[in-house]
């Protein structure tokens, strides 16, 4: 299991594109958490080689309490990796692979004390998108995952402290570990955990305390319908994917409807069982299958947002896992339903490794950008952190491919006024991106420039002759 483990993760760190989110991770741990990109083109590598540089742990701890909202155990363990393993992304993401891989084992160790079928639990985590997505990108679920089930083994296994200290490491990963890590200790009484917690707690303070208001428009008003119908709509997909995507027409409605049913049969089932009544173990995986949801939304409530994405709900992907092999181990019908869901699983996973819709457009974007527009400027939008769109274009395209990073202030047919021949990334990913894609286009318009070429994420525009 761990050897299939370690095949399916690192194929996904591999066959996937560059993602927004990721660049941040490579930018901070290089020491240009936010670079000042230059007024005029530059080749694509200038971003290979910006984040090749090294910063440290007290840079980075500095960077993040003034420019991000994450705290800083993954951060500091990444930059300590790629002084070992290299400054390139799949580096990077291979910490998230181990720590992936270690979470699978640890999912057989809590079955194995939770009297579940060892591999059952195992593949099904393995099958989980959510799981598996956030197992194989450059940033810190992976690592607070494997905490986060490191202190549930140790709960059960009951050492309260070393399960404190595993829980608190968590929440210095990721903030969102603190739902599980409560709900587990509420359900246990294993209150000696608290105390081993509170230094991991108190440094999550201290920079919660400096980043709470950097990002106040992230997510949209919170409305209570609207989160829980949000909230059902990506719990599902962090289990099965988005396969309705992979396809068109009918077939969409048929795969939607075929995932639906599953997913009702699923719960009922889950739900006829009564795990709350199986005694400590299975109530504790309960607690921990439930908790970031019930998280999510109450989080949601408190600071009138909308927290609801596919890799917040990863924590509690494992514990369904145990729960579906739980019930299926007492089902009458448990050989067709595992082969029914390993089954859904196996596709939506196959889509996350190599189906394009699965993935961010930066990796498309270069692809037609070296093919359409070699020697040819591309402008690339800045976005609202400068860094998650540039970064992921300029790390997938040539290196010697001109890039203007263009933002939604800028005076655009200044800045263009050199330019008889330009293409543009189509890379709307943000609220800034999408504000200066308008503008651009705008500027491109009949009568000074024409479109002369397209594909899918990348625009050509030359200057017409009574533009010149």
């Amino acid at each position: 299991m761990l050897v299939l483990a370690t095949l399916v993760l690192a194929a996904a760190a591999w066959l996937r594109g560059a993602e927004y989110d990721e660049q941040y991770t490579l930018f901070l741990t290089a020491g240009t958490a936010r670079p000042d990109w230059p007024e005029t083109a530059f080749p694509a590598g200038t971003v290979t080689a910006l984040q090749a540089g090294h910063a440290t742990l007290r840079g980075i701890a500095r960077d993040l309490r003034l420019t991000d909202v994450h705290p800083p155990f993954y951060f500091w363990a990444v930059s300590l990796w790629r002084d070992a393993f290299g400054p390139s992304l799949f580096a990077a993401r291979m910490l998230s692979v181990l720590c992936g891989v270690t979470s699978v084992g640890l999912t057989g160790v809590i079955a194995r004390r939770c009297a579940i079928p060892v591999v059952t639990p195992m593949l099904l985590t393995l099958g989980c998108y959510g799981f598996v997505y956030t197992s194989a990108v450059a940033r810190g679920f992976a690592p607070a995952q494997m905490l986060t089930l490191c202190g549930i083994a140790l709960l059960l296994g009951r050492r309260p402290l070393l399960a404190g200290v595993s829980l608190g490491a968590a929440c210095c990963c990721n903030y969102l570990a603190v739902f599980v890590a409560a709900a587990a200790v509420a359900a246990t009484g294993a209150w000696l955990a608290i105390p081993a917690a509170v230094p991991f707690l108190a440094l999550d303070a201290w920079f919660f305390a400096a980043q709470h208001g950097a990002r106040p428009e992230q997510f949209p008003p919170f409305k209570f319908g609207a989160s829980l119908l949000r909230l059902a709509e990506y719990q599902a997909a962090s289990l099965f994917g988005g396969l309705p995507m992979y396809v068109d027409g009918f077939w969409r409605k048929a795969v939607g409807t075929f995932v639906g049913v599953l997913i009702a049969v699923l719960v009922l089932c889950i739900g006829t069982a009564r795990p709350w009544r199986a005694g400590p173990a299975m109530r504790l995986v309960l607690a921990a299958a439930v908790a970031p949801p019930i998280g999510l939304l109450l989080l949601g409530a408190v600071f009138d947002n909308t927290p609801i994405e596919l890799r917040y709900l990863s924590f509690g992907l494992p514990f369904f896992a145990l729960l579906i092999a739980w019930v299926l181990s007492r089902a009458r019908f448990a050989r067709l339903m595992l082969r029914l869901t390993l089954t859904v699983q196996l596709a939506s996973i196959a889509g996350l490794l190599l189906s394009p819709r699965t993935m961010q457009p930066a990796r498309a974007a270069a692809s037609e950008a070296a093919r359409l527009a070699a020697g040819t400027t591309v402008l690339v939008p800045r976005g609202n952190d400068g860094v998650g769109i540039v970064g992921a274009f300029g790390i997938e395209a040539p290196a010697s491919l001109p890039l203007l990073v263009i933002s939604p202030g800028d005076a655009i047919a200044d800045r263009l006024a050199p330019y008889h021949r330009v293409a543009v990334a189509v890379l709307a990913q943000d609220r800034d991106s999408i504000a200066t894609l308008a503008r651009v286009r705008s500027a491109l318009a009949p009568p000074n420039w024409h479109p002369v070429a397209s594909g899918s994420s990348l625009e050509i525009y030359e200057r017409s002759e009574q533009g010149e």
